[in-house]
């Protein structure tokens, strides 16, 4: 799985309901849903971005498409609301949003929502992936692009993830992610440690990236990393932060080690750069453990991300 990159819309005016549709359904047909899904695309996306409009006031929702999908994610810090017990149901009071009609529309949709704290939510129509694995990126307000990127492959049954932040902001830093994003793809299987090797090597034409690698092998977690990625396991209450060693991946590695971490069934791996802060537990957000990838990623994302800084951050669920 590469990168997913996000167009972000900042929702504050009724105008920015149909930017929000029309980019939905330009990702959709560039993804090959057929004219019949398009439609639902323009109607899940025009609602999802008019309850941030008139609901919280104002909100980004961010657009993407993957292979033979498109996703859409609605981030307010607004009222929020109780998600209503009963499916089909809006919820009276508060964010007011046709629940039911979204999910029987979209192939997967999924919400976090307080009182008083906001909102995150997701949908994907198009096929489902087999692993529940999602990152989110935005660049730093004034900028067009961000520097912090992310990557997941699969090789013989081993889930491996790649958070990166390339040094700075703007079109250099993206530029020096993206080469970490090819190097980490093309290289051969192998060990995080020898995938962060295979990166320093091929990235010292760029300005550099602060560079983690986590692999997951049944009830083993290695991990590998160079620079400021902070990265967590977590099953259930339980956080435990991974080591990462000072560098710069494609200038300055010192050393380069792997560490390997006991990983239970179900349990996730939350990998984000330093333009989130650190200091954050489940414990924060009753519920929230238990949603998909992607609203986890959009409630941090929202919360934590800082506005100097680029921000990314990538979350996956293992497999129970």
């Amino acid at each position: 799985m590469g990168p997913l990159t996000e167009s972000w819309f900042d929702v504050t005016e009724e105008s920015a309901v149909g930017a929000v549709r029309r980019a939905a359904v330009d990702r959709g047909r560039a993804a090959g849903l057929p004219e019949a899904r398009l439609a639902e695309v323009a109607i899940v996306a025009a609602e999802l971005a008019a309850n941030v409009q008139r609901h919280a006031g104002s909100g980004r929702v961010a657009v993407r498409r993957g292979e033979g999908h498109v996703e859409i994610v609605a981030i307010d810090s607004g009222p929020g609301f109780e998600p209503p017990p009963v499916e089909g149901l809006s919820s009276r009071g508060g964010l007011g949003i046709g629940l039911g009609a979204i999910r029987r529309l979209s192939d997967w949709s999924d919400v976090y929502s307080r009182p008083g704290l906001g909102t995150v939510f997701a949908v994907r129509i198009g096929p489902s992936d087999a692993l529940d694995i999602a990152g989110l990126t935005r660049p730093m307000p004034g900028e067009s692009v961000g520097g912090d990127g992310y990557a997941c492959r699969t090789d013989g049954g081993k889930i491996t993830l790649m958070v990166c932040d390339g040094l700075g902001h703007g079109p250099l830093a993206a530029s020096a992610a993206q080469a970490a994003i090819r190097a980490f793809e093309d290289a051969p299987a192998g060990p995080p440690a020898q995938l962060v090797k295979q990166v320093h090597s091929e990235i010292s034409h760029t300005r550099g990236v602060a560079l983690a690698v986590a692999q997951a092998d049944g009830t083993t977690l290695t991990f590998a990393g160079l620079g400021n990625i902070a990265a967590t396991v977590v099953d259930r209450g339980d956080h435990r932060g991974l080591v990462s060693l000072p560098g710069i991946a494609g200038h300055r590695a010192a050393s380069i080690r792997q560490y390997d971490y006991p990983l239970a069934p179900g349990a996730l791996i939350v990998m984000h750069s330093d333009g989130l802060r650190q200091r954050w537990t489940f414990g924060d957000y009753p519920g929230l453990y238990m949603r998909r990838s992607l609203v986890i990623a959009g409630a941090l994302l929202r919360d934590l991300g800082v506005r100097r800084d680029d921000a990314g951050v990538l979350v996956a669920r293992m497999p129970s």
